[in-house]
This record gives structure tokens, C-alpha cells and sequence, in this order.
């Protein structure tokens, strides 16, 4: 079985104050000592591992789920890096002002702390394999919506995207408007939601399902082709993380191998 070493005090100097940041490393990683090692990088962190002391109610449980890929042959072993989220989600993981929920845009600083400061870190501690063929960035909801966003404002450090009931209608759909072009990167992109997946958690109705088919024909029109794009709408799927957690095995199998 893998490992889950958690920072409680990581500086975080792009936003001016200390961040949770909890690291998995596979079996592989003590048994294969000259070996290096892809990395995936996830937000909401309190919620990935299958920990006592992640969060109280349903986690995704990203590491048993991948040690049972890996187990099965289908994937090969990867570090999994979590950061948690904070009391102030909504701004920290808004690119852009959400002015129909009153939400003020401080996603710019967490992208430049994972950018600048916590992926050096990891790279420099961990035996990781570096390029952007080698770094996942994976996520839920507004944390879908990070990932789309860090992988189209940083093509060279992530291609492995995976946004799950990503929220890409947040701020007036903008998303599509800033994401305008094929990044001519290597590109592995993956998306899902339920097929009717709908929430108003913040004054407006957010129909998951829809935005999401309209980013990935979006994408299509850019010019990204089949191999790079992979899209899931699950009949039944709801907003909520034992549903990111049933889904994650296919997620990780496509996006991952």
C-alpha cells in the first residue's frame, strides 16, 4: 500500500497565508528506489484520500482507486499531490469574477502557488518525471474548472486535464471565450457530469450536464481530435462526491494511461 504524508503548514506566499497539502506516494515509489515517477496534482484535497484524517463524510478515495488500477495493469503507479481547499473556495478557485453570486475572482494566486512554489517543491523532493506528458491536473466542480483553466494558461506543465462536473459556466461562460484556440501542446483532456446534473448553490441554476457537453463540442470545434478529448454524461449523476468517486476509475484509466 501507498503512503499519505500531510503538510499542515505549506507557505503559500502568491496568496499570504499557509495551505494543507497532502502528497500519496504508490508502493512503487519505496520498492522501485531509482525509479521516477509521473504526478497528479488535485484541489479540495480534504476530499481525495481514503485517510482518517481526510474529510469526515465521502472522499474519493483517488489512492485505493488507483492502486487497484495499477494492480489490474491498466495504469502505471503515480504520485498524487492534494492541496486543500479553504473556507474561501469559491474566490480561491474563481479565475474571474462570478458577479451573479457576488464572488470576487483570487484563483490567479492559487494558480502561481501551485505553479511557482508547490510543484518546484515536488519535483525537488519527490523523484518525479517532468513534462507536461507527465502531469496530470485533475478536479470537481470549481476544481474542474482550476484544472480546464490551468491546463489552457499552462499547456507546458500540465497535459493530462481532467475536470469532473466542471463548472464551466462560471462567470458568464467564460471559459469558452478565453480557451480560443488548440494549444498545439499535447493534450489529454477529460470531462464528465450527470446527464441532468443541476445545482443553484449561489442564485443561479448551474446545469452541468448541458455546459459540459457545449465545452467538449467547444473544444471539438478548436480542432481537438478523439485521442485528446474524452467526454462522460452519466445518466443518473448527481453534484456530489460519491459520485466523482464512482466515475473516478474510468476517469483515471483514460486520462492516466
Amino acid at each position: 500500500m501507498g503512503h499519505v504524508h500531510i503538510i499542515r503548514d505549506f507557505a503559500s506566499p502568491q496568496e499570504g497565508f499557509n495551505r494543507t497539502v497532502r502528497i500519496y506516494t504508490p508502493d512503487a515509489y519505496d520498492r522501485e528506489p531509482h525509479r521516477r515517477f509521473p504526478v497528479l496534482y488535485m484541489h479540495d484535497g480534504q476530499n481525495v484520500f481514503a485517510h482518517p484524517e481526510s474529510a469526515i463524510y465521502d472522499t474519493w478515495c483517488a489512492n485505493n482507486t488507483l492502486e487497484r488500477l495499477v494492480a489490474e495493469g491498466g495504469v502505471e503507479p503515480w504520485l498524487i499531490v492534494a492541496v486543500d481547499s479553504t473556507s474561501n473556495r469559491l474566490s480561491e478557485y474563481s479565475p474571474w469574477d462570478e458577479p451573479r453570486s457576488h464572488v470576487q475572482a483570487r484563483g490567479g494566486p492559487y494558480v502561481r502557488f501551485l505553479v511557482e512554489t508547490l510543484k518546484p517543491y515536488i519535483e525537488s523532493t519527490y523523484r518525479t518525471r517532468q513534462g507536461a506528458e507527465s502531469t496530470a491536473v485533475m478536479g470537481s466542480s470549481l476544481g474542474g474548472l482550476m484544472s480546464l483553466y490551468m491546463g489552457w494558461k499552462h499547456p507546458e506543465l500540465f497535459g493530462r486535464i481532467g475536470g469532473l462536473s466542471p463548472s464551466v459556466m462560471w462567470g458568464w461562460n467564460q471559459l469558452f471565450a478565453e480557451w480560443s484556440a488548440h494549444t498545439r501542446r499535447w493534450s489529454r483532456i477529460y470531462l464528465d457530469a450527470g446527464l441532468h446534473e443541476t445545482i443553484d448553490p449561489v442564485g443561479f441554476t448551474m446545469s452541468y450536464g448541458d455546459a459540459t457537453r457545449d465545452f467538449f463540442h467547444h473544444l471539438q470545434r478548436l480542432g481537438y481530435a478523439g485521442h485528446e478529448l474524452f467526454l462522460v454524461l452519466e445518466p443518473g449523476g448527481h453534484h456530489h462526491e460519491k459520485d466523482w468517486q464512482r466515475r473516478l476509475p474510468l476517469a483515471m484509466r483514460w486520462l492516466l494511461s
